[in-house]
Parts: structure tokens; C-alpha cells; sequence
């Protein structure tokens, strides 16, 4: 049954799940789905079902339609695409219904333009694994800042959970203003204004670290093969903000 509803949801990853989890059981089909900061309209109607967060509903999606669906439904949530919560709804659906098959079904529009939100996603993913800096603050925790296009931290994290398991560490989204706090067993997410920490106060280490890397980068180039399109092709410019060695070209051609 399809009406000209909105539904909200509080935001979270479980949250939503459970609604559009309960809008389907309903075989309801909403006119959208966003969070609790929609800007609603005069013409909107808007629906509050006060939802239930049951974690369950994860373990339910994975052993009924299996991990990758489960993973492409997670980064279709942190992506900044303005109609996420739709396409969500949408390709929970098809899930049910082809299983996955749904990967294969590149002629169904709303498929494809998931695959391409979630493709775009781990591929910047992965661009920050390699391009993140840290830096040592003086009481030796490692810092680091990152502003992706998607809300790509929680995936992120993962990763330097296991390449840096044994510091301590921080990772600040700017964009979103949320960090990423690592105390050598777990990895908490919150709001960067929940935390006063002096970025500023690195360690006395730290300069002469970030000289020796510039100077490792400067030695290992080739002037005669340089070649600047491609180096943009691998690193794009809008990550060069955050990178040591290239900070002081990023400066020159602002």
C-alpha cells in the first residue's frame, strides 16, 4: 500500500532498519524516510511510529539474506546521498525478494544507483587508508583529521584498529565534527564537542618526524618523470589538506 507519507526515524543505523523492517512487514510504502531534522513541509504528512531499537534486526538481516547485502545496506546509511533512506527501503525489498541475485540485476535503476553510492564509498574508504596522516601529540596519542564526502569513519576505523592496535589514537571527521577514539581495545564514535583536546600541543618529536618525511618524499621523486595528471588521478586533490607532503604545494596553489 503505497500513501504520501514521511516517516521518521532518530537517526541511528538500528533504528532505521527496524522502521523500514516494520514498514515492509506492513507492505507499506512510504513517500519517504528521513531523520528526525527533516525540515517537513505544509503539504507533508509526517509519521512518528516510535520505533523499537532491537539489535536483532542485524543478526536477522545477515542470516536471512547474507553478509554482502547487510554491508551494502550499511554503506548505503553512511553515504550523503539525500535520498538514502528510500533507496534503502527500496533495496531491503529486492533483497527479500532475489537474495543475491540483486547484484546482478544491473537493468533495475534503483539497484544500480545503490551499487553506485556503495562503490564510491569503499573506494574513498580505501583512498583514506592510504592517504590518512597522524600525527604525536605531547601525551602520546596519535591525531589525525579527515573530511570525506561520505560518513565513512566508522568503516575506517577498522582498519587502524588493526594496523595500529597497540596506540592510542584519534581520528576527527571535520566535516561532520565526530571522532573516532581508540584506547587499545575498543573504538568509540562521538561528537568531537564531547572532548577537549589541544590538537596543537604535539609532541617535541613531531616537527622534526614530519621534516624527515618531507625530505624522505622530496628524495625518492624523479624531477624528469614527474607527472602531475597522473599524480592527481591517484591523488586527488582534495585530500592533499591533510597529507604532510604535499601541505606546502596545497598552500602555494590556494
Amino acid at each position: 500500500m503505497k500513501n504520501k507519507s514521511v516517516y521518521l526515524y532518530d537517526g541511528s543505523f538500528i533504528n532505521l532498519l527496524n522502521l523500514i523492517y516494520k514498514l515492509y512487514q506492513n507492505k507499506i510504502i512510504p513517500l519517504d524516510i528521513k531523520d528526525y531534522n527533516y525540515q517537513v513541509n505544509l503539504i507533508d504528512t509526517v509519521i512518528n511510529l516510535n520505533i523499537e531499537n532491537n539489535e536483532k534486526i542485524i543478526d536477522k538481516i545477515i542470516s536471512n539474506l547474507g553478509l554482502p547485502i547487510f554491508n551494502t545496506i550499511y554503506k548505503l546509511y553512511l553515504s550523503s546521498n539525500d535520498d538514502k533512506e528510500l533507496l534503502m527501503f527500496y533495496f531491503f525489498g529486492y533483497s527479500i525478494k532475489y537474495k543475491n541475485k540483486i547484484f546482478n540485476l544491473r537493468n533495475n535503476e534503483i539497484i544500480t544507483k545503490v551499487l553506485k553510492i556503495t562503490k564510491h564509498i569503499g573506494s574513498e574508504n580505501h583512498k583514506y587508508k592510504g592517504f590518512l596522516r597522524f600525527k604525536e601529540l605531547n601525551n602520546n596519542v596519535l591525531y589525525a583529521e579527515i573530511s570525506p564526502d561520505n560518513n565513512i569513519l566508522p568503516l575506517l576505523v577498522n582498519h587502524f584498529k588493526e594496523r595500529l592496535k597497540n596506540e592510542l589514537w584519534i581520528i576527527k571527521d571535520t566535516k561532520r565534527d565526530i571522532m573516532a577514539i581508540y584506547d587499545k581495545i575498543n573504538v568509540y564514535i562521538i561528537n568531537a564537542d564531547d572532548i577537549d583536546i589541544n590538537i596543537k600541543d604535539y609532541s617535541n618529536n613531531e616537527k622534526q618526524i614530519q621534516d624527515l618525511w618531507k625530505t624522505f618524499y622530496k628524495t625518492v621523486s624523479i624531477k624528469e618523470r614527474r607527472n602531475d595528471r597522473c599524480r592527481m588521478t591517484f591523488m586527488p586533490k582534495k585530500y592533499w589538506k591533510y597529507i604532510i607532503e604535499m601541505r606546502d604545494e596545497n598552500e602555494k596553489s590556494s
